[in-house]
Parts: structure tokens; sequence; C-alpha cells
């Protein structure tokens, strides 16, 4: 369970200013800023601190609140060796008519989710993790979770293509995925006894003793992937589109020649679409996403990302694709998700020469497996398995605060229908979910 001590909200040169709602919007130029500081603490993880920053560049102000250069950081740790190191590049500017997306991430997760596979068709016991004095089926805090470390870098290149509002896309993408067994001696420093993970295995490693996941697969992996995709954008703007329409359709490769350690490709392909409601008010956006496995075999360790042009994320469940459900609750060879809802400006002012906007966002999200990832179920026990794949529901509201339209604070807290699934999360992140 998680105790968050503080969290506040940090936007340069706002604090303690007054209020002006009646002027105009200011279009922004040069270089602004926003930060996030955050504070919590998990009783497993430990003490969590840290913060990031987006930094924008506008140029001369013409084009606003379509930015020239965009550069996102990002350092947080656990007292327990937990961690996210990264930075990100976005920019149309620096190579003319032509967008370049970098990125570079550490990212370290001592505790990340592994519920089995093929979402509702393995059974996910929440009183195997119910650490209560008189619950005789508890296993352990962290049964269905294991260590997982991996860096990333990414290249991808986008470039305008003869038909109007279309790009071509092109990239790279190296991923160094190291798996283990949670470490329990390391969780267990300087908790009391009471507290103390218990030394037994956790899902992880049974399937790993069932043969589900295969030897050569469960300490991970390398994939070397070549993107390929074309984009149809309408959109009047990034940030939060009040109307058009974004789709892609973008091809994932990883070969054996080029060092990865499995071959296989998968589609993933994905429209969204925005509509005006009230003018600079209110608006419905929604997106739907399909995507399959092309050929191959994907390791396990891979099976988690959902690829995307602007991010790739883990999934499905958690913060960026199905709120409220559990991070990774649904992973297959082949996948669908949607999200829907509104998004509600109940405030716009300009503090301090900043434009500064509240935002509510009701939402529901569902997703579902649309093709099994086939593995070895010999020797797992019967009431773990289960032949029913069904809809995976949450819904839930979200507040948004925007600082000159770009940079968003997002809090989203989602419920999910099922406890199969979960129960709820609450989400604080970047930007707007798509």
């Amino acid at each position: 369970m998680k105790y968050y001590l503080l969290l506040f909200i940090f936007i340069p040169s706002i604090i303690f200013s007054q209020t002006d709602t009646t002027k105009k919007e200011i279009k922004k130029s040069g270089w602004t800023f926003g930060a996030v500081p955050a504070i919590a603490y998990d009783t497993d993880l430990g003490f969590k601190y840290g913060g990031l920053i987006n930094l924008y560049n506008y140029g001369n102000g013409k084009d606003y609140p379509k930015y020239h250069h965009s550069i996102y950081l990002e350092w947080s740790r656990t007292t327990k060796g937990s961690g996210i190191n990264q930075i990100k590049y976005d920019s149309e500017y620096l190579i003319p008519k032509t967008r370049l997306m970098f990125e570079a991430s550490y990212l370290t997760n001592k505790a990340i989710g592994f519920y089995g596979f093929n979402g509702a068709k393995s059974n996910y016991f929440p009183v195997y993790e119910d650490d209560s004095p008189d619950n005789t089926l508890y296993r352990s805090r962290l049964y269905y979770r294991y260590d997982r470390r991996f860096a990333r870098i990414k290249l991808d290149i986008q470039h305008k293509f003869f038909i109007k509002n279309m790009r071509y896309m092109f990239g790279f993408a190296y991923y160094n995925v190291k798996i283990a067994s949670i470490d329990t001696t390391k969780l267990n420093s300087n908790l009391d006894d009471d507290k103390k993970l218990p030394p037994v295995n956790g899902l992880y490693d049974n399937y790993i003793e069932w043969g589900a996941i295969k030897q050569d697969q469960k300490n991970g992996g390398i994939a070397n992937l070549i993107k390929l995709g074309l984009i149809y954008d309408t959109r009047d703007k990034e940030a939060n589109p009040m109307h058009g329409i974004w789709s892609e359709i973008l091809l994932i490769s990883s070969n054996k020649f080029l060092g990865s350690s499995y071959s296989f490709a998968k589609l993933a392909i994905t429209h969204r679409q925005y509509f005006t409601i009230k003018k600079d008010i209110l608006s419905f956006a929604y997106r739907l996403s399909y995507q399959p496995k092309i050929y191959g075999e994907i390791p396990f360790y891979m099976l988690p990302f959902v690829f995307n042009t602007d991010i790739t994320r883990d999934g499905l469940g958690g913060a960026r694709t199905i709120r409220g459900i559990l991070l990774n609750r649904i992973i297959s060879d082949d996948f669908a998700y949607g999200n829907f809802e509104f998004r509600w400006k109940i405030l716009q002012t300009i503090i301090k020469k900043q434009n500064v906007y509240f935002a509510l966002n009701p939402f529901v999200d569902l997703g579902t497996t649309t093709s099994e990832y086939k593995f070895d179920k010999s020797k797992i026990p019967a009431t773990e398995i289960s032949n029913n794949e069904n809809l995976h529901i949450s819904y839930g509201m979200g507040l948004k605060i925007a600082l000159n339209q770009n940079f968003v604070v997002s809090v989203d807290y989602g419920m999910a229908k099922s406890a199969n699934d979960g129960k709820s999360g609450l989400y604080i992140t970047i930007g707007y979910l798509y």
C-alpha cells in the first residue's frame, strides 16, 4: 500500500501571485518551463524523491501554442532501488519540415506487476497479497511482481508525405531488458518484523518452475527494433486538441540479424478523434488501438509494451492505457483497447503573464486480448487458469492543470469494474492521455 506524504505542483513565476481573468491568452515566445517535484512513501519500495522538468521553446511566438523545441527531463529514486532516469527531445525545427523525437532512458523497478498471460485467462487472487493476520492464504504483498531494469534508446523521424496532413515515419529503438526475482533481502531492510516479506516464490518464479516462461527468456534480453509508419494528423493543436483526427499505423520489427534475442513483428494501429462541444471550453475525445502480432515469437519480457508513434508505454492497465486497472494486467500477442473522455476547462486565466487553465475529464477506459500468447500450461495448477477472457473496463475522473497549454499536470483516479482487475489507481503524470 502506498502512502503519499506530500505532492505539490510548482509552476515558475506564478506562485503567490494575483489572478487576472479579464485578459486574453498571451502568446508565449522564447523558453518557458514547468516542473513537478513529488515526495511519496511505499511500505515495500521505500521513500520516493525526485522530480521532472519540461522546457519549451516557442521561437518568436507566432506559432503559439505550437512549440519549436521540447526538452523533458525526469529523475527520481526510491530508497530501495527503483528509479527513473530519462531525457526526451522533440522538435520540428531542428531539421526543417522534419519532426525528430529522441529518448534515452534507464528505468528500474524493484516490483513491477506480473499477473500471467492473456488477461482474465490468468486468474488474479488479491487474497495472496493481503497480509492481514487472519488471512491463511497470504503469500506475499509482492506475489504478483518481479524485478525489472531496462535501458531504452530510440530515435524517430517524421517527414511530410505528399498527401496533405500525412507524414511518414521511420525509427530505431534499442531495448535491453533485465528481469529477476524480487530481492526480499533488500526490500526487507529496515522493516519491522511484522512487515517483512516472506521468502516465498512469486508468480514469476512459479511460472519459471511450471515451464510457462522459457529458460532463455526468464532473465530478459535485447530487442533492436526498426519502426515504419504512416500518420494522418488534422488536430488543431497537440497538447489538448479541440477538433481533428490523429490516426497512425506503425510496423515494429525485431530481428536476430540486428542483434535481437528474438525475431518478431507486430502492428500498432491507433485512431484518435476530437470533437468540440463548446468552443475552447468543452470537448469529447476518444482513442481506439489494435496491436496484433504479424509473425515470429514475442518473448514474454517484450509483451507488456504498448507502441505508439509518440511514446511507448507499459500496459495494458495503469496510468497511460486503462486507468484503474492493474499495470500489465492484460498482456498477450494481440490486444485492443479504447479510451473515451470529456474534457472541460472549468477555469482559464492569466497568472502573472502565464496562461493557466484547470480542467476536469471524466473517462471510461477498456481493453481486451484478441489473440492468445501461446505458452506451456501443462504444469500450471487448474486454479490459476481460466477459459474466459472478457472486456476489462474502468472509469473515473481526472483533473488537469495546464501552463501555457503544453505543460499539463494530470491527476487521474480510475476504478476497475471487476475485482479480477484490481480496485483502483491514482496517477499523477504529465500531459493528457492522448
